[in-house]
């Protein structure tokens, strides 16, 4: 008997055959539906990097000139001549691979693990972001967010099916994303000479850049050791998107840095939300691989 479990019980012979064979085809279509949401989620956001890609692959490379770096503020310049971008050509695009650690609240004990893969243009300011989260042995969540042409879109997806996060370009998210591509910025430091991002200097090691773009603007403070490496990055940022949400003070600390195609480069940082109760550290990331212009 194919399948054919029997049991004795004081009722008699109960067949699950039957009962087995459900159960299986149930297992069997619920990976299919995993398997397929996971594929739509990436064929879309492959799509959407594809397009971010395209729309730079003729943007003209220039050459990083000590001329050019030593027109901006001393710290600035000291940074830009750290990572070694003086004689190299401009960064137009990064491709960058992620491992991480995340946290969603304060009160969470344990750390969910996270992989994550970053497409990012400069000479058109744009990334896109998808992320996998473990949150559970057999459930994960899926996370984009995309920054183009000044706005914001931020998804999250149970299982990359279930909708729980759809918000697009309102006032909110069009502010974050392009405070996080200000913090991001070492990993593009040649974006420090784009036309759309004015340096202020503060004091010997820290600067403010304020980036308007698409009438959307935003700024980040950099602060920088004494031999030109960035230490930390701080910005407001909206840490969610309601009505009552709040700018705070959003905080990446550079743990690691290593040189990639002779420039210097965070490859691991921690970041952390400036809450009302204390400092709120809820990633932990580390880049695993980053190609530049490719």
């Amino acid at each position: 008997m194919l399948f054919g479990i029997a049991i004795r019980t004081g009722n008699g012979f109960f067949n699950l055959e039957v009962q087995l064979m459900k159960f299986l085809y149930f297992i069997m279509i619920f990976i299919i539906i995993l398997i397929l949401g996971k594929w739509r989620f990436n064929y879309f956001t492959n799509k959407e990097i594809a397009s971010l890609a395209a729309a730079s692959e003729n943007d003209p490379a220039m050459p990083v000139t000590q001329q050019r770096i030593e027109a901006l503020p001393l710290p600035v310049a000291r940074w830009l001549t750290t990572t070694g971008m003086a004689g190299k050509h401009e960064i137009q695009s990064v491709r960058l691979k992620q491992t991480g650690l995340m946290k969603l609240k304060p009160s969470q004990k344990n750390w969910y693990q996270s992989n994550a893969e970053q497409y990012i243009t400069v000479n058109e300011p744009a990334f896109l972001w998808k992320a996998e989260i473990k949150m559970l042995p057999f459930l994960k969540v899926v996370g984009r967010d995309l920054f183009k042409h000044g706005r914001g879109h931020m998804t999250i997806k149970i299982a990359s099916l279930i909708p729980i996060v759809d918000i697009a370009d309102n006032e909110k998210i069009n502010q974050s994303t392009m405070q996080r591509y200000l913090l991001e910025l070492p990993w593009y430091p040649s974006a420090a000479l784009s036309p759309y991002i004015q340096w202020k200097q503060l004091d010997e090691f820290s600067a403010e850049a304020t980036m308007d773009y698409n009438g959307v603007s935003g700024s980040a403070t950099y602060q920088f050791s004494a031999e030109g490496s960035v230490e930390k990055i701080s910005a407001l940022r909206y840490k969610d998107s309601s009505k009552d949400a709040k700018l705070l003070e959003c905080v990446g600390e550079v743990v690691e840095s290593s040189r990639i195609e002779g420039i210097e480069i965070p490859t691991a940082l921690t970041v952390s939300w400036m809450l009302e109760e204390g400092r709120f550290t809820w990633y932990k990331v580390k880049v695993e691989d980053i190609k530049f212009n490719e």
